[in-house]
């Protein structure tokens, strides 16, 4: 090695690259916390949403009341999409069926951008859908989950009558009675109208496993920024009738 070469006169040009190299993670780290800092304190796109748990579920009522009177709102989908183009803040979050006649936004007559739904059939809450709603309230700030049933759903009578039959409905089904049948095994044993009560005890268990849900769902329930309450919409009015909240 020449003597303009050697160990010792490199060490200082490692060394002073080594330092630049540092310089620019730490540029890189304070430019990252400085765009975390500034999205945690922007203006959220739609202020109207920022609501108690309480105003919340009395605004998305309010929103069924319209859509079962039919005086639904006219939305500006375009100023919509234009103010909720960098970010959200949904004033509620539903858990709703699959099922093709129901529709949370036009249920609960509201704008782009002011529900976070997840929809399965037979309305459970598996854990993808445990998971979004803890998106929802531990990022979104969403105050509120709705689970919302309806009369004659086809997974709760599916789930009753492969009961009743002892017998697996065929491809991916069995995933949806396992998720729905301690709801329809209760009800059973209750008698009488079976379907409905299986309903009503399907959107109970569920509003009980969200609401115990640790660690996200839980605290936000102990610490009163979140509400979980459950309905049933009836297909042959539209209403949403509440039938527990806390």
């Amino acid at each position: 090695m020449c003597e303009d070469c050697s160990p010792d006169l490199l060490r200082p040009t490692m060394l002073s690259r080594r330092s630049t190299m540092l310089s620019v993670g730490s540029v890189l780290s304070l430019g990252f916390a400085g765009r975390a800092l500034a999205k945690e304190t922007k203006a959220p796109p739609k202020p109207q949403n920022v609501l108690s748990p309480d105003a919340a579920l009395k605004r998305l009522m309010e929103g069924n009341a319209r859509y079962v009177a039919g005086v639904s709102r006219r939305h500006d989908f375009k100023h919509e999409r234009e103010a909720l183009a960098g970010g959200q803040n949904p004033f509620a979050a539903v858990l709703s069926c699959a099922d093709s006649r129901i529709a949370p936004e036009y249920a609960f007559d509201s704008g782009r951008g002011d529900l976070f739904v997840c929809r399965v059939a037979g309305n459970f809450a598996g854990t993808e859908t445990i998971a979004s709603m803890e998106y929802a309230v531990a990022v979104l700030n969403t105050p509120l989950i709705l689970v919302l049933g309806h009369d004659a759903c086809g997974a709760v009578d599916a789930t009753l009558k492969a009961i009743k039959d002892d017998k697996s409905p065929p491809g991916h089904i069995p995933s949806l009675v396992d998720a729905i049948a301690p709801a329809a095994k209760a009800a059973m044993q209750q008698g009488g109208d079976v379907l409905n009560k299986a309903i009503r005890q399907n959107v109970i268990d569920n509003i009980a496993k969200l609401k115990s849900a640790a660690p996200i769902l839980n605290a936000a329930v102990e610490q009163g920024k979140l509400k979980v309450a459950g309905g049933i919409y009836r297909l042959t009015t539209g209403t949403v009738e509440l039938i527990a909240q806390g």
